[in-house]
């Protein structure tokens, strides 16, 4: 990593994980391969920061802990990147199982238990899917209709006044560090 630490995959630990490496990480990996209209690619920690808005708009009493969950939802694709979903079908549960290795170490790393509730996790996976419905709207050239089909109708009371928004990677990644500092603060 970036960091200078050194990040054994099939085995990560807590210590070896860094916020910096992790905001570095999402900032540079886009959503969408790429396939997306604007000067920037729309990358993974500008959709976390959006699903971590969501989350807290359709849980607006969630504690700073699941907020931070919210946040970092996607983090371990800082180091394995961010794939559609029937190519991570394809890959098989060796995916899965390593996402899963990394967001425990990630969360351990962050005050976080190492498995998020599963209702938290519904809450947070309700927020993704409308920032993806969001992104294949405004970005990726989805009718609102072909997005509903894929990412269900949203509750648009939720996104009331966001707009995807695209800018260069380094102005993403200290907007991602700034938050995640912000929530540690309220932990």
């Amino acid at each position: 990593m970036l960091s200078g630490r050194r990040l054994d995959l099939l085995d990560p630990t807590p210590v070896d994980i860094e916020i910096e490496d992790i905001a570095h990480g999402l900032a540079f990996v886009a959503r969408w391969n790429g396939q997306t209209a604007g000067d920037y690619a729309y990358s993974v920690a500008e959709h976390s920061l959006l699903v971590e808005e969501l989350f807290g708009r359709i849980v607006p009493k969630a504690p700073a802990k699941w907020r931070l969950a919210g946040l970092l939802h996607d983090a371990p694709e800082y180091v394995i990147g961010d794939m559609i979903s029937p190519v991570k079908s394809a890959v098989g549960p060796d995916y899965g199982a390593l996402d899963d290795r990394l967001a425990t170490a990630i969360h351990i790393r962050f005050g976080l238990p190492a498995e998020v509730p599963k209702t938290v996790k519904r809450q947070i996976k309700k927020a993704d899917k409308i920032s993806a419905w969001m992104e294949a709207t405004q970005i990726a050239g989805f009718s609102e209709a072909e997005a509903t089909k894929f990412f269900g109708r949203p509750d648009k009371a939720v996104m009331e006044g966001l707009a995807i928004t695209l800018r260069p990677p380094i102005e993403v990644r200290r907007a991602y560090m700034e938050r995640h500092m912000a929530l540690l603060t309220q932990l």
